[in-house]
């Protein structure tokens, strides 16, 4: 005969294993990151501006190394009594998929592609800097954030565009051991970020504050752990979801920071392109008037940009909050 077994207790009566599943597997925990992950990845919407915006960062690295140099003039592809690129639609084919630039014939997709490069360096690197400011601040604090802090009173005291606008007229061809677009791509990465700071940097800081005076923090410090320990295993880790929540959405900004600074001449020296300036080229040259499209290409791929880190910032924050109800 058989003996029936104790849904509770199990055979023998032993209590079942918690950690057992029914086919007999352990059950493992999720860690944080991989709710996240999980939550992140029902985000379709998010999903797919994470991979423009992982495609777009492929571009920007690897993409000048595949096309065409931007600055190489086809002129036999361009209209002498009209100035405009042979063909429909600013001239697009096999060999030029975006098209030709009106007057020059210069290659469209090379400078969208070389533009992507220049734009996106800036925008990174201006937030990383409002982001190590933020670090640095409310991780020293005293007269370390006090100066970090007057000094970013300072600067918000002039509007943007006037301070990019005098610096850059006030700045000489060469400074700091730098010249020509090197100088003016850290000029932009300076003024970008340090603008930048009340949008991200001071959002941080009091993130670093709020952390440094946490029970963990204390126990590390008691047991002789170094500044630099604290700061990289025990602070940031801790700052990585809201370093990234807050960059995807910042970076968009700085993007449209630095195609503004182009389009009114105080961005990048030409011939080297960027998408601000060629918007600026189509309207103070007239191109624009001549083929459309040499202002559509550039203003789209600005649009698709902002928007591809916007969508994955939001899907970001909300795989990261706990509260959210997505």
């Amino acid at each position: 005969m058989a003996v029936p077994i104790d849904v509770a207790t199990g055979p023998g009566g032993l209590a079942p294993d918690p950690t057992a599943s029914v086919a007999g597997k352990a059950i493992e925990g999720r860690s944080l990151g991989q709710i996240a992950w999980m939550r992140l990845r029902r985000d379709k919407i998010a999903m797919a501006g994470g991979v423009v915006v992982v495609f777009l960062t492929l571009v920007a690295i690897f993409g000048p190394l595949l096309v065409q140099s931007p600055t190489v003039y086809h002129s036999n592809l361009i209209d002498p009594v009209y100035s405009r690129p042979y063909g429909p639609f600013g001239g697009i084919s096999l060999a030029h998929p975006f098209g030709v630039e009106p007057v020059t014939g210069r290659d469209m997709l090379a400078r969208i592609v070389n533009g992507a490069r220049v734009s996106l360096l800036i925008a990174f690197l201006a937030t990383a800097l409002a982001v190590v400011m933020g670090v640095i601040a409310g991780y020293f604090g005293g007269w370390v954030d006090s100066v970090i802090a007057r000094a970013m009173d300072i600067f918000l005291a002039f509007p943007l565009l006037v301070f990019a606008i005098a610096l850059v007229g006030v700045i000489p061809s060469s400074a700091f051991g730098l010249s020509g677009n090197g100088l003016r791509i850290g000029l932009l990465i300076f003024v970008i970020g340090f603008f930048a700071w009340p949008y991200m940097g001071r959002i941080i800081r009091g993130q670093t504050l709020s952390l440094r005076e946490r029970e963990f923090v204390d126990a590390a410090r008691s047991m002789g752990a170094r500044g630099s320990y604290v700061l990289f295993r025990e602070l940031l880790p801790n700052l990585v979801g809201p370093i990234l929540v807050y960059a995807t959405l910042l970076v968009p900004t700085n993007i449209l920071f630095e195609a503004a600074l182009s389009y009114l001449g105080v961005g990048i020296i030409p011939p080297t392109p960027s998408w601000g300036g060629m918007i600026s080229d189509a309207v103070s040259n007239g191109d624009y008037s001549i083929d459309p499209m040499y202002m559509i290409i550039p203003g789209l791929a600005i649009f698709i940009t902002v928007l591809a880190f916007n969508l994955f910032g939001d899907g970001l924050r909300d795989a990261l909050d706990p509260k959210s109800s997505r």
